[in-house]
């Protein structure tokens, strides 16, 4: 018989303007601590963020939102965030920020396969 897995995921969002408090879903984090896995994956359309702020930066999004996987990733060159153990890493990732990438708060569930319920989350959420 499969276990269920215990799983956090925290959906990515994009905040053009902070001080309107309007964001894009454009990502999801999916960590469950006892599989020691972290899967972070986003998919941002150009043309709906520019739909809430048209001069938004886009190409530092992608510098920053790719810094964002990087730590995820535990990626040594990410900085001393990255060197966190998995579970750290989810929490600092999803701790509340005022910036233009921020996260809901985590929600939890149970899975039998994380990558298919990963697949499921990101489907329903993101795309």
């Amino acid at each position: 018989m499969h276990e269920k897995h215990l799983y956090e995921y925290a959906v990515l969002r994009v905040v053009p303007k902070v001080e309107r408090e309007e964001f894009l879903n454009i990502g999801l984090l999916l960590f469950c601590k006892r599989q020691k896995y972290l899967r972070i994956e986003y998919h941002a359309v150009p043309e709906k963020i520019k739909s809430l702020c048209t001069d938004f930066d886009y190409d530092q999004l992608l510098q920053n939102l790719e810094s964002f996987v990087s730590i995820g990733n535990g990626d040594k060159n990410a900085g001393p965030i990255a060197t966190f153990d998995i579970a750290e890493r989810f929490r600092w990732l999803t701790a509340v920020k005022s910036s233009s990438i921020q996260t809901s708060r985590p929600h939890t569930g149970l899975s039998l396969d994380l990558n298919a319920t990963f697949a499921k989350l990101y489907a329903e959420l993101v795309l």
